[in-house]
């Protein structure tokens, strides 16, 4: 086993390794930029090195240095984290040559399903339906390519989403209606994807509307043994961002999630793949079909609703199979014997479309009791950088059944409290009242179709008056 991690990220995702770490124990090496010099990740890990300026080029996305600070802190295993370079398949080359183990696949499986045309070419063979869009890695007008961008664009139909190549998780992706809007949203893809993941190409694909946007989550060894953890719904969206995650489907049958699964399989096993692997599907309710979306080579942020739902510390698996042993479980002792659902609470102003308000946490009280997870990145006293995401923490309960997972998790909201900025709770608290997600049939237009944020806002300004009086 390791002696020690270097953990190449920051906030909620870094403090959750820190702990999977000190349970098995195992020292961490924690790195940090100016900005997050005094973040939670810092005061818990082992040992912190500083690596430069706030902006991620410099320090998170800064390979140099970050492998700089693994050979001198002796560490001998890197986690990526989710983000940043956790699915860059030349970082991962350039650990394996310095002999530190990356806790994630190795750089030939990534560069299988990274770019997204290798993943795409994949699901033709394997005969899973994708969504119609561009096969190959696009670039702009800039290269003189721009005009294959609007023959795919057409070609498909609009409305269309332009996707950066270099990740996923909906981060920097923009929609296009007609052909005046496709040129804006390629550039403002292009410059994202370059400053977040370094690279700047992309993929435009069919906008699918009213889906519900499942993930298949899966861990494999060394050895030749697979075995997927069930799915997760992460249909609840705004700006292609999950906000509300739940496991299992509610609207899945067993025959479709048996489809589903069986298919993100056959995806692990034609990869050889070794690690945490995510599969992520469109399911359309009206016809029950279903369509491939991409592969996530790295963790989630959503993981951890799985763990809640499957008793599986996805970490600890990652960290064991990576260090070469074999996993802990065979599918058979694998059962989704609970539900769980996760909110993410970000620095989010409702009353402006979610804008990010990151400032400083004046009083933090966090809800506990049976059943209920935080995974944090802040304290009390703490200031938020508007540098990076606005996450601030996932809350997350477990209950025996859905019903009841509703109703803790709607105690545990009543009970948070963040002050010194604007936070979305009140969202979550609003949308887990609704009927359309309680009755498990919700989509990706939940939040747009269903007024949820008129809801929200309405709700808002009550608060505030009361507040007032």
């Amino acid at each position: 086993m390791f002696h020690k991690i270097m953990i190449a990220n920051r906030g909620e995702i870094a403090v959750r390794i820190i702990r999977t770490c000190k349970e098995m124990g195992i020292r961490t090496a924690a790195v940090y930029s100016d900005a997050d010099a005094d973040s939670l990740h810092v005061k818990l890990a082992d040992e912190a090195y500083p690596i430069g300026p706030a902006e991620a080029m410099q320090s998170y996305l800064n390979t140099d240095k970050l492998l700089e600070v693994a050979m001198r802190s002796k560490a001998d295993a890197l986690h990526p984290g989710y983000g940043f370079l956790a699915e860059n398949p030349d970082f991962v080359e350039a650990c394996e040559k310095q002999g530190i183990a990356f806790i994630g696949p190795p750089s030939e499986s990534m560069r299988k399903v990274k770019p997204k045309d290798q993943a795409r070419h994949l699901m033709k063979v394997l005969n899973i339906p994708i969504v119609p869009g561009s096969d190959e890695p696009l670039v702009n007008s800039t290269h003189g390519k721009f005009s294959q961008v609007e023959d795919t664009a057409e070609h498909i139909g609009y409305p269309v989403i332009v996707k950066p190549s270099g990740g996923g998780g909906g981060i920097g992706m923009v929609v296009a209606n007609n052909r005046e809007e496709l040129a804006d949203a390629v550039h403002s893809v292009e410059d994202r994807g370059r400053k977040i993941f370094g690279v700047p190409s992309f993929y435009v694909e069919k906008l699918l509307t009213g889906v519900k946007h499942i993930d298949v989550q899966l861990l494999a060894d060394k050895y030749g043994n697979v075995i997927h953890l069930g799915e997760r719904d992460c249909s609840v969206q705004r700006r292609y961002q999950k906000l509300i995650e739940e496991a299992p489907c509610q609207a899945l049958s067993s025959h479709l999630r048996m489809k589903m699964c069986v298919a993100a399989l056959d995806v692990a096993v034609a990869l050889q793949y070794v690690n945490a692997l995510t599969v992520e599907f469109f399911y359309v309710p009206g016809t029950q079909g279903f369509y491939f979306n991409e592969v996530n080579s790295r963790l989630q942020v959503e993981h951890c609703v799985t763990e809640l739902a499957a008793n599986v510390d996805i970490v600890k698996e990652q960290i064991r199979i990576a260090a070469g042993e074999r996993l802990s479980y065979t599918q058979e002792e694998v059962s989704l014997n609970a539900h769980a659902i996760e909110c993410r609470i970000n620095a989010e102003d409702v009353m402006r479309n979610f804008f990010p308000c990151p400032g400083k946490v004046t009083h933090l009280r966090l809800p506990h009791g049976l059943g209920v997870r935080i995974d944090e990145g802040i304290y009390e006293g703490y200031e938020v950088p508007c540098d990076y995401d606005s996450l601030l923490l996932k809350l997350l309960v477990r209950g025996k059944t859905r019903e009841e997972t509703i109703s803790r998790m709607q105690r545990a909201l009543a009970e948070i409290k963040i002050e010194g900025m604007e936070t979305n709770v009140i969202f979550h608290q609003v949308a887990l009242e609704d009927e359309t997600f309680k009755s498990g049939s919700y989509t990706t237009e939940f939040i747009a179709q269903q007024e949820i944020v008129h809801k929200v806002q309405e709700r808002a300004r009550i608060l505030k008056k009361l507040g007032t009086a």
